[in-house]
């Protein structure tokens, strides 16, 4: 017991020992107006800064969340939520090749000048590649014809176009005008595939398809440019170059 009290003696000093709080540290000055811990403002200061970084853990670990995704989903065509579909982002856009394919079928139909706002060259190219694979089913390789002929038509078309209207037109409307037309030489191709056409009713199927042709892409010609009074002068040309596909479907060049 002894031992004890010499111990705890140093602790006890004075009277007034018993009630004053054990202090490890110095005393501050007069000039410093702190303690050697602020249990209000040290407190209140830590807690600020652990809630904000916490705040900033969460949102950081919610974006890589969100970011992080399954290797397999790269060649799905669902992607991630909010993120534009494949179609959007190549520029393909298959209601509007609907809508301008059924336009070509229906040429009696009232051609709407907007339809040539969106102007694409997707449809145009399948087309293409269609009429020629078709032939190429019914015994007449002519690639490099068909492709030569639709950039040599498109290039003199797309002049003839810009002398003779006030607006204007640029090769690549011109383009995807004359290739969604070409739509019913595609049928004219599936029917040499399938029966030939290189005989009296085939020529005058041939015939009726370039006249198809023709009448769509004239009308579209006409109704975007506002060239109602020289509907003719458009259709001469165009028939010409729709003539050379329908004497590609007939008979084979490569002979």
């Amino acid at each position: 017991m002894a031992f004890f009290n010499n111990a705890q003696a140093p602790y006890a000093a004075g009277p007034n020992a018993a009630s004053q709080p054990l202090q490890f540290f110095g005393q501050p000055s007069s000039g410093q107006g702190y303690s050697a811990y602020d249990a209000s403002g040290g407190m209140s200061g830590a807690g600020a800064y652990g809630s904000s970084s916490a705040s900033g853990n969460m949102n950081m670990q919610s974006r890589m969340q969100m970011s992080e995704g399954k290797w397999w989903e790269a060649f799905g065509t669902g992607g991630f939520e909010g993120e534009p579909g494949l179609m959007e982002e190549i520029g393909v856009n298959p209601s509007h090749i609907l809508a301008k394919s059924l336009t070509v079928l229906n040429p009696l139909k009232r051609v709407d000048e907007h339809i040539m706002d969106d102007a694409d060259l997707a449809g145009p190219l399948v087309f293409c590649f269609a009429f020629a694979l078709v032939l190429l089913f019914s015994g007449k390789p002519q690639f490099s014809y068909i492709y030569g002929v639709a950039a040599l038509g498109t290039t003199a078309i797309y002049l003839l176009l810009n002398v003779m209207s006030e607006t204007g037109i640029d090769a690549y409307r011109t383009a995807s005008v004359l290739g969604y037309c070409l739509l019913p030489m595609v049928g004219l191709g599936g029917i040499g595939m399938a029966v030939g056409i290189d005989h009296p009713l085939g020529y005058v199927l041939a015939i009726l398809s370039m006249l198809w042709c023709t009448y769509s892409a004239s009308s579209i010609f006409v109704a975007v440019l506002r060239m109602d009074r020289q509907k003719v002068l458009v259709a001469y040309p165009v028939g010409l170059l729709y003539g050379c596909f329908g004497l590609l479907s007939i008979f084979n060049a490569t002979k």
